[in-house]
């Protein structure tokens, strides 16, 4: 079953992008702290070109936000599952419920519709197994129209990085 996110049923018209617009990308996914004159010097253009391909970049959906990542070991996250999560059956009706649910759990960092032996797969952290145990029991399992789970605990992370280009 493929459920359409709200993030892809968003206008997915491409648009242009040149060696530039690429650099500044890169730049921006390395840091995104960096100031726009800190860019302009990197990549040989003036403030105001790089000013104006960052705002047209937001504009249409290809910067989609700013975020600072944070180790989740150092704030109290110290487990990471991937749950893996069938469900009953394969209808709008209960897709939405389970999206609905487990996009609502903070201990949800991520969601994705998958295709193979299992519908979905979330990337869950917590404070330790037991703290785990107690939000698949009293959350988790709690979500009408799911069929089955398995719970796979990451034992460490070897890579972990969010630049696409």
């Amino acid at each position: 079953m493929r459920v359409r996110s709200k993030t892809e049923q968003a206008d997915t018209t491409a648009i242009t992008l040149d060696e530039k617009d690429f650099a500044i990308l890169r730049l921006l996914q390395q840091d995104a702290k960096l100031t726009v004159r800190e860019i302009a010097a990197a990549i040989h253009l003036s403030a105001t070109p790089v000013h104006e391909r960052i705002k047209r970049m937001e504009a249409n959906g290809v910067i989609k936000q700013y975020a600072t990542l944070l180790d989740h070991r150092k704030v109290q996250k110290g487990i990471m599952v991937i749950c893996y999560i069938s469900l009953k059956e394969h209808n709008r009706k209960i897709a939405k419920v389970f999206i609905d649910a487990v996009t609502g759990f903070p201990e949800v960092l991520e969601c994705y519709n998958i295709s193979g032996q299992f519908d979905f797969m979330l990337k869950i952290v917590s404070e330790n197994m037991e703290t785990y145990h107690d939000f698949y029991l009293h959350k988790l399992s709690m979500v009408k129209g799911i069929s089955h789970t398995q719970s796979t605990f990451v034992m460490g992370i070897l890579k972990d990085t969010h630049q696409l280009l």
